[in-house]
């Protein structure tokens, strides 16, 4: 899973991946020290692999991680090719989802490319970069398509319905929306076949669109707000920036930074704690990833699939000939493996399901697959 890291210039986008990542990159207070992205990962916390990690405490613990990339820059007009625009779009375009780091702290030994510290802004700028380079890219497959359209048969009729889902994503994106998922999107009135909301096999066409041009403005998005210190969170209205609760963490990157650097005993000692692992958690979350684990004596392992993955897809997962050969998942829950205490004695008291290809996994599912050929 791979996650972006962006924003305006000088906003704390690397001291923030640095904190995360405990990789040292360029800081420093002038637009674009950035330019080729800076790729760490962090882990996952997970207690739940802490747990079944007792079960065989010799095995090798493996949680999940999550790849962050620290991106350059964005400034006004990007999406014309102002500053770095071209580079970050394109960069952009290549992770799952997106940490927009907002500056709410001030300070005039930190320069802030719009000359003003103002959150709400700066969300909308961005918004606006993204949503605008979303629309170019419509436009220039709508002339693709009109082509196509021209023609005769089955190629004509999917044109069509590609047609009239470019025009659902364009009325979404000229009301200044997000894409994200499709369902009940209207069309402009007197336009396309499907005027009042998209049937499912059109939602899944739609989404299919999003994916192959990695749609900036569907991506999911996490907004760190950047501060120095309570006070300066209680000067945020953050009904004027239009964000709930669930969509930003409040974080001191310069701090989480110096923390990093600091032993456990040091920070606890200054009464200091990171909130680093609440931006890993919603970063986990952004993508309704779904954990299932692998449990052994070589190794004890937390995989990541999306929710509602078949058996086979999670298979697939740790490795490509598990999916493709797969035959059926030995599961348990995790939580009954804990108190059974091992596999062997679990499989003896018929605690293990044998479930075969529809199967849907389960959060906290223990799995052995079985495959062959």
């Amino acid at each position: 899973m791979k996650v972006g890291i962006v924003g305006l210039p000088n906003v704390g986008k690397s001291t923030l991946f640095s904190a995360l990542t405990k990789n040292k990159v360029n800081i420093n207070n002038y637009p674009f020290c950035t330019i080729k992205p800076n790729v760490g990962i962090a882990q996952v916390r997970d207690g739940r692999l802490d747990k079944l990690h007792t079960l065989h405490p010799k095995s090798q613990k493996i949680p999940a991680i999550v790849e962050f990339v620290d991106i350059a820059g964005l400034v006004r007009n990007a999406h014309k090719g102002e500053g770095l625009g071209n580079q970050f779009l394109s960069n952009i375009r290549n992770v799952d989802a997106i940490i927009e780091v907002v500056r709410a702290f001030g300070g005039d030994d930190v320069q802030h490319v719009e000359g003003k510290i103002d959150p709400a802004r700066d969300i909308e700028t961005i918004k606006s970069e993204l949503i605008l380079a979303d629309l170019e890219q419509i436009a220039r497959r709508k002339e693709k398509i009109a082509k196509m359209r021209r023609g005769q048969g089955k190629e004509k009729e999917i044109a069509e319905i590609e047609w009239d889902i470019l025009l659902m994503f364009e009325k979404k994106l000229n009301e200044e929306k997000w894409l994200g998922k499709m369902e009940n999107a209207r069309l402009p009135d007197g336009q396309g076949k499907w005027k009042i909301e998209i049937p499912e096999k059109l939602e899944s066409y739609a989404e299919e669109l999003i994916k192959n041009f990695s749609l900036l403005s569907a991506k999911p998005v996490l907004f760190v707000i950047n501060i120095k210190d309570t006070a300066t969170a209680e000067n945020i209205d953050f009904s004027q920036i239009g964000l709930n609760e669930d969509q930003y963490v409040l974080i001191d990157a310069k701090l989480e930074k110096e923390l990093g650097e600091m032993s456990p005993k040091e920070a606890e000692g200054l009464g200091l704690k990171s909130r680093l692992k609440d931006i890993v958690q919603h970063s986990y979350q952004l993508l309704s990833q779904l954990t299932f684990y692998t449990s052994g004596e070589k190794e004890t392992r937390s995989w990541t699939t999306k929710k509602g993955a078949l058996a086979p897809e999670a298979a697939g997962v740790i490795h490509s000939d598990f999916q493709k050969n797969f035959i059926r998942a030995n599961v348990i829950n995790w939580q009954k493996l804990l108190d059974v205490g091992s596999w062997k004695d679990a499989r003896e008291k018929g605690l293990i399901r044998q479930e075969g290809k529809s199967y849907v996994m389960r959060k906290g599912d223990v799995v052995e697959f079985v495959t062959g050929k």
